[in-house]
């Protein structure tokens, strides 16, 4: 026997799951997505409701309702990286009060593939996209133009494309770490750089220019490999890097992963750091901070840019004008590795 209230499929609606509540279907709604607004002894009523009754959302006939779903699209390019799992995670805390679901896509770096996730995820109509960085395909910057989603760009700057954006300048972050070496009296300087996605590049794009500067950049020391970062690349490539050219006296690394491995090796290969080779990191990921010895790195605001893109991202939503650039900057911790 058909209970009333069910569809054809025999699961409970929205519409039972309010009766049963004694709420609107609407606020039935907003206590299920967990929108702030709606008082804690409602939520409580309804979410008993519902899970006596076994009822489960149906975002498909939500999106149908609003024209869009009630999801918003995080692409990043690593999920093995702390830095994204921070800023996801401030995302997330930021967009669940809203009653926002927040849906992840990991495209390996390769712009080919956030394409097709951006094509996948489109057609679901989601409330919002946040993106890391400006690296699209051509493809992939006319579907986001015409699509009418709301997107913020996070981790990159660039006032010129006129787009949304929360992040900081990688190019001044690589160009204080030459300043910052110049300044300990080194000159045989490198930037060793994995994985070489544009905000890498960036970074080297800054230290290369205040090394020009001072007339001290030496192309033959530049490291640069497309493979993924890691602590035993980190200690792999300083290793060679001094082997063949020992005069180096300082190191900047893409990230703290390099920096870390390089530390590391220095300590089986009976290197002193900073006497002979000084070395600054990128990110201050955890552990930098504990290193042997402890590590010189510029730290970076990535739970600051999760939250900030997200709040922004609401902002949009609500139609509130805001300023389209979100300028976090960054800081040198400077400890004994330099």
């Amino acid at each position: 026997m058909t209970r009333i209230g069910y569809r054809s499929t025999g699961r409970p609606t929205l519409n039972e799951v309010a009766r049963l509540a004694a709420v609107s279907p609407i606020t039935a709604s907003r206590a299920l997505r967990g929108v702030a607004t709606v008082a804690p002894e409602l939520v409580e009523k309804v979410r008993a409701a519902a899970q006596s009754l076994g009822y489960v959302a149906n975002p498909a006939a939500r999106a149908l309702a609003s024209a869009f779903s009630q999801t918003v699209v995080v692409l990043v390019p690593s999920l093995s990286n702390q830095l994204f799992i921070e800023t996801l995670e401030a995302i997330q805390d930021v967009l669940r009060v809203r009653g926002l679901d927040v849906v992840i896509g990991n495209y390996h770096y390769s712009p080919e593939e956030e394409e097709k996730l951006l094509r996948n995820h489109l057609v679901n109509r989601p409330r919002g996209i946040l993106l890391t960085g400006f690296d699209h395909t051509p493809a992939a910057r006319q579907m986001l133009e015409t699509s009418g989603v709301p997107c913020v760009h996070m981790m990159e700057l660039d006032a010129r494309r006129g787009a949304y954006c929360v992040g900081f300048s990688q190019q001044q972050a690589g160009a204080e770490a030459a300043r910052h070496l110049l300044g300990r009296g080194r000159r045989r300087l490198t930037y060793m750089a994995a994985q070489l996605d544009p905000r890498v590049l960036q970074r080297g794009a800054g230290f290369r220019q205040v090394l020009e500067e001072a007339g001290v950049f030496d192309p033959q020391l530049q490291v640069m490999t497309r493979e993924a970062s890691s602590i035993a690349l980190g200690g792999e490539l300083f290793a060679r890097l001094l082997d063949e050219h020992p005069d180096v006296d300082g190191v900047f690394f893409c990230n703290d992963d390099l920096a870390q491995g390089a530390a590391l090796e220095a300590l089986r290969l009976g290197i002193t750091i900073p006497e002979r080779v000084s070395l600054v990191g990128f990110n201050d990921l955890p552990g930098s901070a504990h290193m042997v010895p402890r590590l010189t790195s510029i730290r970076t605001p990535r739970q600051a840019v999760g939250q900030r893109a997200a709040q922004l991202l609401l902002g949009l939503l609500d139609g509130i004008t805001q300023e389209s650039q979100v300028d976090l900057g960054f800081e040198l911790v400077v400890r004994q590795s330099s």
